[in-house]
């Protein structure tokens, strides 16, 4: 497939890693030199620089034969100009544009979006996918990851595994035997920096993090058994009143677990329009590093602060301070993936990293086929890939302990006939099964193939 990316930031860069990475044409547009060298020394990918909603550059680009165009700069308008003229003057068939302004995002405007109008196919926006991320964390505040699949009954969390662990030093062959009934599966282990799919003579030392796949029914009885007993979250302070964190407030207000917020806004006039827009929640003014103000938010009886400015120091911040006043958790929105490494000297118990999200979102998009969903895991080390079986996969028909899986890639669950299963060795997978698989980058274009996704891209 050949796709032109324009945006060589971070969100860009990535999309066209894992692009590059499964051999298709890539190639990459942005105005700043300096970006577009980084990524053809450092990806298997071509650069154009210029400025994207140039036609002259798209044709410099290769736009003639172009399948898919990705749109993710910085600018919402250069991203839907650059759609109009992928359209009109190349007629690429798939267009996908990265928006951030909430005015463009509104739905009663969808139709904006129309081919006889600005024909984007897909509109991707960073805020919404940082809000539901943000709303999932909060769900498992114990968890440093978590995200659904197979129609919501598969959860994925991720955990750090410390001293009080009960499983710590078994072998995953066990869990099975220890707890007959729950249906959970380890699918992945990260061990001094090195993330691997585990086999089942493995065992969980401390200071692990791994990553499981459970019925969402068995979520709570999961983190029991992993060390990570959750309480009831009743109090929540938002640090930002942006975009994200008012669409946090907005979701906590209507959702059924009565969640009670607080947000803290630095900027008065963003305070001011908060409170206007939120019935049920508490908007102060002021600075969410203020250690008065914290105390006058309750902070020593909240049971989560999630702190979602626009600045990694002062979310990182944010949330240390919370804790040594008495917060029991810590979230954090880290825009620099480097910083993730701060967390566990921090204390900072989990982060959302907004452009994994954004280009776990963009990927679902991508592999079009029978892919429902991928999500990112780490430093693009890792995906989750859920897809429909098709007749034509060499799978269809096979004992999952017949398949020759690549060793990064381990079967998490199967959805057959509308029921999640937890799957071991002898599940046979048929035609029209979903199935979640939990597997390394590099084993990606294998599992393609043998899911038979990449023969029908649109």
């Amino acid at each position: 497939m050949k796709v032109i990316i324009c945006g060589a930031g971070q969100v860009g860069w990535q999309i066209a890693r894992h692009l590059s990475n499964e051999n298709n044409d890539v190639t990459i547009v942005d105005n700043n030199q300096d970006l577009v060298s980084r990524a053809t020394d450092t990806l298997d990918v071509k650069g154009v620089c210029g400025f994207a909603s140039y036609p002259n550059v798209l044709g410099n680009a290769g736009a003639e034969d172009a399948d898919m165009i990705i749109a993710a700069t910085h600018s919402d308008e250069v991203n839907m100009v650059t759609c109009q003229v992928a359209h009109s003057i190349f007629d690429i068939p798939r267009k996908i544009a990265r928006l951030r302004s909430q005015s463009y995002l509104d739905a009663i405007y969808a139709d904006l979006y129309r081919r006889d109008h600005l024909p984007i196919d897909v509109v991707i926006s960073p805020e919404l996918e940082v809000a539901e991320a943000a709303l999932k964390r909060l769900s498992f505040p114990n968890a440093f990851e978590s995200e659904n699949f197979l129609d919501n009954q598969a959860q994925l969390l991720g955990l750090h595994i410390e001293e009080n662990c009960p499983v710590v030093n078994t072998p995953l062959r066990q869990l099975t035997d220890l707890f007959s009934t729950l249906r959970v599966i380890v699918v992945g282990v990260r061990r001094q920096g090195i993330l691997f799919a585990p086999n089942a003579g493995d065992q969980l030392f401390c200071s692990d993090d791994v990553y499981l796949m459970c019925h969402s029914n068995d979520a709570v009885r999961t983190m029991d058994v992993f060390g990570k007993s959750q309480g009831e979250q009743n109090r929540v302070i938002l640090i930002g009143g942006g975009n994200v964190g008012l669409r946090i407030a907005k979701a906590l207000e209507t959702s059924e677990t009565r969640m009670r917020a607080k947000i803290i806004e630095t900027n008065r006039v963003r305070a001011e329009l908060a409170a206007g827009s939120l019935e049920r929640t508490i908007v102060l003014n002021g600075d969410g590093l203020d250690a008065e103000l914290l105390e006058e938010a309750n902070v020593s009886k909240t049971d989560a602060i999630l702190a979602v400015t626009d600045d990694d120091k002062t979310n990182m911040l944010a949330a240390v301070r919370a804790k040594s006043k008495g917060c029991k958790k810590g979230i954090a929105l880290i825009n620099d993936p480097t910083m993730a490494a701060l967390m566990e000297p921090l204390g900072i118990d989990a982060h959302i990293n907004p452009r994994s999200t954004t280009v776990s979102s963009i990927l679902r998009h991508i592999r079009h086929g029978k892919v429902k969903n991928v999500y990112s895991i780490g430093d693009a080390e890792a995906e989750i890939i859920e897809a429909q079986v098709m007749s034509t996969s060499p799978i269809a028909g096979s004992r999952i302990g017949d398949i020759d899986f690549p060793e990064g890639v381990i079967v998490g669950g199967i959805l057959k006939d509308g029921e999640m299963l937890k799957p071991d060795s002898t599940s046979k997978i048929e035609e029209g099964d979903i199935i979640a698989l939990f597997v390394l980058s590099k084993d990606i274009p294998e599992v393609e193939r043998l899911l038979q996704v990449t023969i029908d891209y649109f």
